[in-house]
């Protein structure tokens, strides 16, 4: 017998508005069951509970192993061991000049004193551009990502296992063209992370190209949709905010926590899930062994019992409960990496202008789950 739906993610009222939505949600209904995410769990303190206890809720919650997002303990840990040095403050220091040239680079491009729109203007070159140089991938492939990053999110929105099968293959035997490039050039092969992940070991032995694969997918999904994401929603935050955007152009240090803020009440990436191991009671909600556990992201970090106001900006919250960048095991490993890129940008993006505005008869179109922020945000950019 089919379970009763409480609500339809895909309904034009939830894309058309996801964040309202959501907060609705959490309201009524804290888990709610759907036929297209099973249980969506809207609460701070239930999502926390499950990224707490791996135990009970699993990470293998997909047909595909992913490298190591779908892993749980002790297989995830000695994955997690080998990437976390891929982010460790000397790497981060070692990119951070040509991460900061970038962005410079990008804002100057930009036309002056005229309307941009800032999706397809600045964010997705910045996100293409930055994981390219992160990763030692050449400018040829900015476009064939774009276009891969879009097929992608069609092919989750419609849940059409073959179409997402499809768009999969299609990545990886991207990625496995660059990988025999540097193969074929052995020791001159350059000294990027690509490389390098061909040099890994792990439980003693070399890690296989299926797992360099994953890694590299899963790095690839994770930066390029939430990475244009995060600056089209910072950028279009800031011109509907004048005041704060004079304070960080005057106080650049407070760029960072800011960003961090404003993305807690716009999450730049919706949702992720989990698997139960064995029967739970979750927020009143008895859930069997074997189900499908959605954690939406963009509204348990704006939980009125965790942040009071949902939409006020503080600097001063304890960035312990800002689940931007998850918690747990399975806490984003490449949040030093993201925090340094979304910096960059908005800092260059601040100094590069006198001013960002919004274009009050062209409002921001939101994106299509399962992305976020805006598909389109037309902004006023003012240099004189």
């Amino acid at each position: 017998m089919n379970t009763p739906q409480d609500w339809d993610p895909r309904a034009p009222e939830v894309l058309a508005d996801p964040i309202a939505a959501y907060d609705r949600m959490r309201r009524r209904c804290p888990v709610a069951h759907s036929d297209y995410l099973h249980h969506s769990v809207f609460r701070h303190a239930d999502v926390m509970r499950i990224l707490l206890d791996h135990e009970t809720f699993s990470s293998q919650a997909s047909r595909h192993v992913s490298v190591p997002n779908s892993m749980d303990p002790p297989e995830h840990t000695a994955y997690r061991r080998l990437i976390e040095p891929y982010f460790a403050p000397e790497r981060m220091a070692a990119f951070e000049p040509a991460c900061r040239r970038l962005c410079a680079e990008l804002v100057a491009a930009l036309p002056r004193n005229e309307r941009v729109e800032i999706m397809f203007g600045l964010a997705h070159p910045f996100a293409l551009r930055m994981q390219c140089a992160f990763l030692g991938w050449p400018d040829s492939l900015h476009e064939p990502l774009r276009q891969w990053i879009h097929k992608k999110n069609v092919a989750t929105l419609s849940g059409d296992a073959h179409a997402i099968a499809a768009v999969a293959t299609e990545f990886d035997e991207t990625i496995r063209a660059l990988l025999k490039v540097r193969r074929d050039a052995g020791d001159q092969a350059p000294d990027d992370a690509t490389t390098r992940l061909l040099r890994e070991t792990v439980n003693g032995r070399p890690l296989a190209e299926d797992e360099i694969v994953s890694i590299l997918r899963n790095w690839t999904v994770g930066e390029l949709g939430t990475m244009a994401s995060s600056v089209g929603i910072i950028a279009h935050y800031l011109a509907s905010h004048p005041d704060l955007q004079d304070r960080l152009r005057s106080q650049p240090e407070l760029v960072r926590p800011a960003n961090d803020e404003i993305l807690r009440i716009h999450a730049p990436l919706i949702a992720n899930r989990r698997a139960t191991t064995c029967p739970v009671r979750l927020g009143g909600t008895q859930i069997p062994a074997g189900e499908r556990v959605t954690l939406i992201w963009a509204s348990a970090n704006r939980d009125e019992a965790v942040f009071g106001d949902p939409d006020e900006f503080r600097l001063d919250r304890d960035p312990s409960l800002n689940l931007l960048y998850g918690a747990g095991i399975h806490a984003c490993p490449g949040a030093p990496l993201a925090r340094l890129e979304i910096e960059a940008m908005i800092q260059a993006l601040l100094a590069g202008t006198r001013a960002l505005e919004p274009v009050a008869e062209q409002p921001p179109m939101p994106a299509i789950y399962p992305a976020s922020g805006y598909r389109q945000a037309m902004l006023q950019l003012r240099h004189d």
